[in-house]
């Protein structure tokens, strides 16, 4: 392995930051970032994304121009099209991971130029990583003069540079560097044990908290996986402190939970999205994604703790405080993807020190962050019990009463596209394929004569995904953005060798697979399903559906994609609005042509900034602008009604969450941008 560090320039900092995992109880974890900096990725530990800031305001948004703008093309061996870092800025220096082997840099606030840039060379074991590219950022720690860059590398190393330089510190770890695939109560090769982190670390008090994420788990390769500890480590020294186990060990809390010998093999379990910190109280607050298994959980019957849970652990120990499992046995993906968002309200005159949970499923789970208690009631509510062989079922499922959904839940024909007769005579015909339900209606092997699989809504990617929401403690309001869309989720068996579970999650739109080859989802061979249907005569049913679609057009009706605002005092909604310019796939549609549309908003997951005067979010896709130019836009809403105030043109996606900062009085808004065949790029706009 081969480390190399490049200096472009010495910059010196004469002035300290106060920065808010070491100030005092009078700064709290929900205040947003503090004296025009942004010094950790939710803009402060409660992840509020929140910036007092407001010289960029409604009457002049649309007067923003480009500052600077920093491709990372030459970042790594190749260029990256998924660029979702969130820069910090501390004392004029803008911090970022970018590029295809995620490099950090430092760059000037004012002007991107990069004073220092620091790669790591993992090799093989970068290559093995189940979460590469550059991820979504990296984290500061200082003390007087020791000013520190953390991040996790793609082959899982946690490294500490001096911010200063960006050169290695040497009393940290071995050389400056934690090796996370050890000392983690549990043997891993490693080069290929599938563990690896996107998020950043999170730190308070001179404790660094790490996660864990893993491949993706619908078509899981086994029963059996890396379980995803979470840990915590002296910022100084890179010394362990502690560790949770979310798959609990035998005679631990919630063990008895997993049944048979499940919790022994099981792995996952781990927190992929963003910890929030409350240092006041000394809680990490971990956000635990699902078991092995996304979608068949038959070899871990039980509930399944700590998997889809919200767990409050101490700073100094990790031990438990209290946890809520927001699904139980979780056979639906829903695990939790986001930040958890401290916040302080006021219910019924009462103030209550709350953590608000943004989820997949598009609830919102809110519960005072001292006890674990719900704030408004969370109902277990009996759910359908499926059929799928060998499956274990949880009878009920914890449904919150406030607020309500913030987006669509379940699938019914009222849900179909219905523009005109014929597509919606389409729908009804594509939907028929197909099982429909409320929320946690169960998957199904996917039949030939159907169902093909069970519609759900939101989809696996839908709901609220990894960018999280945003939090205005002016006003008490929550924003979150959310994506409206559907999937077929039907179970196959796999492929010979594929995997040694008994289904996994197939192609619903094609049918189960044989049992002796690849279906044509892989590129070889036909389905089952498709050489009976090309037996069956013209007067039976006729061919499946492919995907999700009537005549290329969304089987659901718009909105695709939602940014709701809700009263966190009262749990009620006070606004929602479509996000995002109607796709022109749907725009230009020539079936569609005489008819007015209103704004669909778009499928996409998005994060949102708020500021002392806007809500601001960018596009998750580009659509075609007056001038025949392929555009996204980023979007300023007034934050009471939800009214558009401004926009400006982007030249690719929001793939990144913006940010905001002032430096020498002038306020920065910041994003990174990728995709649709741009290349990754940090965009910083300002006043002229």
């Amino acid at each position: 392995m081969r480390i190399r560090t490049i200096v472009l320039r010495m910059r010196q900092c004469c002035l300290p930051l106060a920065v808010i995992a070491l100030v005092g109880p009078t700064v709290l974890a929900q205040q947003g970032a503090q004296d025009g900096e942004w010094s950790s990725y939710g803009g402060d530990l409660g992840h509020t994304r929140y910036s007092p800031l407001r010289q960029i305001d409604a009457s002049n948004f649309d007067s923003l121009e480009l500052a600077w703008s920093f491709k990372t093309d030459n970042l790594g061996p190749t260029p990256e099209y998924r660029f979702q870092s969130t820069p910090l800025m501390i004392d004029g220096v803008l911090y970022s991971t970018g590029g295809s082997r995620r490099a950090v840099i430092a760059l000037d606030a004012t002007n991107g130029e990069l004073l220092w840039m620091h790669r790591l060379e993992e090799g093989a074991r970068a290559e093995a990583a189940p979460r590469q590219l550059s991820g979504r950022g990296l984290s500061y720690w200082e003390e007087g003069d020791d000013k520190r860059i953390l991040y996790v590398t793609p082959g899982y190393q946690l490294v500490a540079l001096d911010a200063r330089t960006g050169q290695r510190i040497p009393g940290f770890g071995e050389d400056g560097i934690v090796d996370l695939k050890q000392n983690d109560d549990q043997v891993m090769d490693l080069i290929t044990s599938d563990i690896g982190l996107h998020s950043t670390p999170a730190i308070a008090k001179d404790v660094v908290v790490i996660g864990a994420a893993h491949s993706t788990g619908g078509n899981p390769r086994s029963r059996e996986n890396v379980k995803g500890y979470v840990r915590g480590f002296d910022v100084r020294t890179g010394e362990r402190l502690w560790i949770f186990h979310t798959i609990p060990m035998p005679g631990e809390y919630g063990n008895e939970t997993w049944l048979g010998d499940s919790a022994s093999y099981t792995g996952n379990t781990g927190v992929w999205a963003q910890i929030s910190i409350d240092p006041e109280l000394e809680t990490v607050y971990l956000p635990v994604e699902a078991a092995t298994g996304d979608y068949y959980g038959a070899y871990r019957p039980g509930n399944n703790l700590f998997a889809d849970s919200l767990v409050a652990v101490d700073l100094h120990t990790g031990e438990r405080k209290w946890h809520y499992q927001l699904v139980h046995h979780g056979i639906w993906d829903h695990d939790i993807p986001c930040a958890p968002i401290l916040l302080d309200i006021i219910v019924d005159g009462r103030p209550i020190k709350a953590v608000a949970q943004p989820t997949k499923q598009a609830s919102l789970y809110v519960f005072d962050r001292v006890t674990g208690e719900p704030v408004w009631p969370i109902e277990e509510r009996p759910v359908e019990i499926g059929e799928v062989p060998g499956e274990w079922y949880s009878p009920t499922q914890p449904i919150p009463t406030k607020p309500p959904a913030y987006d669509r839940q379940g699938t019914t024909e009222a849900d179909l596209i219905d523009f005109t007769p014929a597509l919606r005579a389409a729908a009804l015909e594509l939907a028929s394929w197909h099982k429909l339900g409320p929320i946690f209606t169960p998957p199904v092997v996917s039949q030939i004569d159907g169902p093909l699989g069970t519609l759900m809504a939101p989809a696996t990617g839908g709901g609220t995904n990894w960018p999280g929401g945003s939090y205005d403690p002016e006003t008490n309001t929550l924003y979150v953005s959310s994506n409206s869309s559907v999937a077929s989720l039907g179970l196959v068996p796999p492929y010979p060798g594929q995997s040694d579970m008994a289904y996994i999650q197939g192609n619903a739109a094609t049918g189960p697979r044989t049992s002796g080859g690849a279906g044509s989802s892989a590129g070889g061979g036909r389905t089952e399903f498709e050489a009976a249907q090309a037996q069956r005569p013209q007067s039976s049913r006729g061919r499946p559906p492919v995907g999700l679609r009537v005549e290329g057009l969304p089987l659901l009706k718009p909105p695709y994609g939602v940014i709701t605002a809700i009263d966190m005092n009262a749990g009620t909604i006070r606004w929602q609005i479509p996000h995002g310019e109607t796709p022109d796939a749907v725009r230009n549609h020539p079936l569609l042509q005489g008819l007015t549309l209103p704004r669909t908003g778009q499928n996409a997951s998005v994060g949102t900034l708020v500021t002392g005067a806007l809500l601001i979010a960018g596009e998750g896709e580009t659509t075609t602008n007056a001038a025949g130019a392929t555009v996204a836009y980023l979007r300023a809403y007034d934050k009471a009604t939800g009214s558009e105030v401004g926009a400006l043109e982007l030249p690719a996606p929001q793939s990144g969450s913006p940010m905001t900062y002032r430096v020498a009085d002038q306020q920065y808004l910041v994003i990174a941008v990728s995709g649709s065949g741009y290349s990754g790029e940090l965009r910083a706009y300002k006043l002229p």
